[in-house]
Formats: C-alpha cells, sequence, structure tokens
C-alpha cells in the first residue's frame, strides 16, 4: 500500500507531522538517513516522498546525513517518485552561496557577500567592509551557525586567531554586510505546496541563532527561543501579510521544484528588503500558530496527503 515516506535526521522535528498525519489517518513511515545502505539495483516502493534534512545535522552526529539523503533523492527521482524537495532542496539546504546565486537569478536582492575559505582569506574578505558593520556565518548552516557581528576589522582577526573560532564544516565561511533592522527582527515567510501560507516576525533582540523548532525552546543554547516568560513573544505570526517578493519567492520555489520552505527577509533603516536564508527543513512555533489559529504542520500534512491521493 502506498504511504508518505518522511526523510529526515532528528525525531524531535517531526514528530509534529507524525502526529497531524495520524490525525488525518494518512499512512507513513520515517526514514532515519543518519547512516543506512542504498542497494542501486532496486527500484523503491511507491509512495510520496518528502524530504526534511537538515544542514545542521552535523551537530547532532549525524555529520553525512545530507551526502547521503543526496544520493536516495537522485535514486527516488530516478525511478520517477513523487519526491517533495528533491534533490535541488537539498542542495540549496547545506549551501547559502547556492542559495544567495538563486535568489539574485530572479532579482530577490540580497546582503553582498563574500565566501572565503582560509583564515587569512577570511580577513582579507573583511577587508572590503572596512568602516561598516559586518557578520560571519556559515555556508553550510542552520539554527545560526558561526553568526557573529563585528565592528571592525581588528575585531574579526582576533576571533578568527582565538580558539572560539567556529571552522564551518564544510571550510566556507561567508562574510557579509550586516544589514541593521531599526525595530530588531526579520520576517519569515513559510510556503507549503510552493502556496505562500503566512509570515512570521521573529524578535531578532537576543541575537541572530532563533529556530521556531518546539525542541530548541526545550534545551538548545544555540537557540535561544522562549526560554524566559516575556512580555513581547518571540515569534508573532502577522495578520494579512502581503508584499510583492512573495511573488519572486514562488517563482524561485517553483524552478528549484522546491514545495516546502521558510523564506527570510530583514529590512534596514530606509525599508529596503535584503533576502538571507532559504530553510527548506523548515519548523513552526507552536505558540504563534496557536495565538493565531493557524497551523503549519496541519497544512503539510494535508498537502501530504493530497499528493498521495493522486498517486
Amino acid at each position: 500500500m502506498k504511504k508518505v515516506y518522511i526523510i529526515h535526521e532528528n525525531s524531535e522535528w517531526t514528530v509534529h507531522l507524525t502526529k497531524r498525519l495520524d490525525e488525518l489517518g494518512v499512512l507513513y513511515e520515517e526514514w532515519h538517513l543518519d547512516s543506512g545502505r542504498l542497494d542501486l539495483s532496486k527500484e523503491p516502493p511507491e509512495g510520496v516522498f518528502y524530504n526534511r534534512m537538515s544542514a545542521s545535522s552535523h551537530t547532532r552526529g549525524h555529520r553525512y546525513a545530507p551526502e547521503f539523503t543526496l544520493q536516495v533523492l537522485a535514486w527516488l527521482e530516478t525511478h520517477n517518485r513523487k519526491v517533495v524537495n528533491g534533490t535541488r532542496a537539498i542542495q540549496l539546504e547545506v549551501s547559502k552561496v547556492q542559495q544567495y546565486l538563486e535568489l539574485t537569478k530572479f532579482g530577490v536582492q540580497t546582503p553582498r557577500t563574500i565566501a572565503a575559505v582560509g583564515k587569512e582569506q577570511i580577513i582579507e574578505a573583511a577587508n572590503e567592509f572596512e568602516g561598516t558593520a559586518f557578520i560571519t556565518k556559515h555556508n553550510r548552516a542552520g539554527k545560526g551557525l558561526g553568526v557573529q557581528l563585528f565592528q571592525s576589522l581588528p575585531a574579526l582577526r582576533g576571533y578568527v586567531e582565538s580558539p572560539a573560532f567556529e571552522e564551518p564544516v564544510d571550510g566556507i565561511t561567508l562574510i557579509q554586510e550586516y544589514i541593521q533592522s531599526p525595530e530588531n527582527y526579520i520576517t519569515r515567510c513559510e510556503f507549503i505546496g510552493g502556496r505562500f501560507i503566512y509570515a512570521v516576525k521573529v524578535d531578532t533582540s537576543e541575537g541572530f541563532q532563533l529556530c521556531p523548532a518546539d525542541a530548541c525552546q526545550i534545551g538548545d543554547l544555540f537557540c535561544p527561543v522562549g526560554e524566559v516568560v516575556e512580555e513581547k513573544p518571540k515569534f508573532e505570526i502577522i495578520d494579512q501579510f502581503s508584499d510583492l517578493i512573495l511573488r519572486k519567492y514562488e517563482k524561485v520555489l517553483t524552478e528549484n521544484q522546491i514545495e516546502v520552505a521558510g523564506i527570510e527577509f530583514i529590512r534596514n533603516a530606509s525599508g529596503e528588503l535584503f533576502t538571507y536564508d532559504i530553510n527548506t527543513n523548515t519548523n513552526y512555533n507552536a505558540d504563534a500558530e496557536a495565538k493565531a489559529g493557524k497551523f503549519g504542520m496541519l497544512e503539510l500534512a494535508k498537502f501530504l496527503q493530497s499528493e498521495l491521493i493522486k498517486l
């Protein structure tokens, strides 16, 4: 019997989806690809395959999960199986360089960025931003890995040459212009089935490393979400959000065969919009959704159910 196959490496991020699939009576099976075997002589089962592999898998001890997932997705696509977020999605998930190139191709403005390998190259690249604030981040990131704000070149050199320096898992560090939001928040636009679902405002006053997953709120020190009771919520769904950028985002997703994603942007003091992240392993914040009465995992489960019915 055909079913939905969920490809991932972190059960804490799939439990809300499987709960919704259970509610809808949808048959599913989880493929945990932190390890495994792939017999190329065999055909895959029939069904809908949903890829939600994370770029940050190596922080949970699953260093090669994205690489293995890419091979599995290629195998599925070769056999013409229905794959939600296939090989192109995983390629963008693990490379912000490729994300920015793709966004630029479709007229989406991104912050000025230089990719560098090697500590001296990082420092030399930062010379291009002399006199202005800039940030560093990992090319293959997730959870805001490697994101640091610098006001000067000496400050960067001190960090790069110290034991605190975080070596990116793929060796590529990005040096990027710092976009200052006058109100200290970014906006994340959620898409399911390639269609815009809602936008959420994320408070950045406590730093850059923000993830909407409930698991992050429980005990991930690198994702400080909801750790204390606050008057102002960290995540807030924007009622009736509308912007012309959504058409461009949908075009980017369509052309890259990505059906489920969260895309993040920030506005500077002049109101200019800069897009800086495409997350194809998107999560949703339960508190914000309960307050707004909108539920991403329910919409995702319904979408996967509809794709299964089409088969």
